[in-house]
């Protein structure tokens, strides 16, 4: 089985521009991500796919693989699909270009969803963390998820979900970590898909995936790590870089 890891970067972020340039620990947030994937050994190759020039030198000159994409896309999956059409590959995982703590045991779970899955009844793995704290279940930026009992997603919501109008119903609450993992037909899929009115409403790429039938097979972590949406989580991320 090949498996490759993809990184989707784009310059112009909407919440916070130019972030994956931003300096963390004397290295741009986006070298020290491709770097942290490259480190975890798991994979037979690591590319980061980008519009912008800048990255696409940032990655290149420092003795990594770039690759430029020849399309405007609306989201990093389509980035990827274009990157991957041509490819002999099995699995692509994405990772976020925004996560410079990407870390090995995570990926290592879901690269052992798919040896698992002999029938290839999974077409994509993801990540979700329980999460407890009120203003993060409540907060419109941290996506949540709710699994079948086999773990296999339902749906994806920017609100609460569920909802707790019974609070003793002792339901877990789970942050969606926005790394993926997929067979290579099932992205392939999703590029030549239109875009519905649920994903258009949520904005949620996953979305997608669950509008037209595919199965998205949700795996547990405890690790946090720190997605740098803002500002703010530039200025964490560099006290615990330290």
């Amino acid at each position: 089985m090949k498996i490759i890891a993809m990184i989707p970067a784009r310059y112009a972020a909407s919440r916070f521009p130019g972030k994956l340039m931003q300096d963390l620990g004397g290295k741009s947030v986006i070298r020290r991500t491709y770097e942290a994937t490259v480190a975890t050994h798991l994979f037979d190759d690591v590319f980061v796919v980008t519009d912008s020039d800048i990255i696409f030198n940032e990655i290149s000159s420092n003795g990594g693989k770039a690759i430029m994409s020849q399309k405007e896309h609306e989201c990093g999956s389509d980035r990827i699909a274009e990157a991957v059409k041509g490819m002999d590959i099995d699995v692509v995982i994405n990772v976020q270009g925004d996560e410079p703590f990407t870390e090995k045991e995570s990926l290592e779970k879901l690269i052992e969803v798919f040896k698992e899955d002999t029938t290839k009844k999974v077409d994509l793995a993801s990540l979700m963390v329980h999460i407890t704290d009120t203003d993060e279940i409540n907060n419109p930026n941290t996506v949540k998820v709710i699994v079948d009992h086999n773990n296999f997603a339902l749906y994806f919501s920017r609100s609460p979900i569920p909802y707790p109008r019974d609070p003793n119903a002792g339901v877990t609450y789970y942050k969606h970590k926005g790394v993926y993992a997929f067979r290579k037909q099932a992205i392939l899929d999703f590029y030549r898909l239109p875009m519905l009115p649920l994903e258009a409403s949520e904005k949620i790429e996953c979305i997608r995936y669950l509008e037209y039938g595919k199965r998205i097979k949700m795996v547990e972590t405890t690790i946090q790590g720190v997605e740098i949406d803002t500002p703010e989580d530039l200025e964490r991320a560099k006290k615990l870089w330290k």
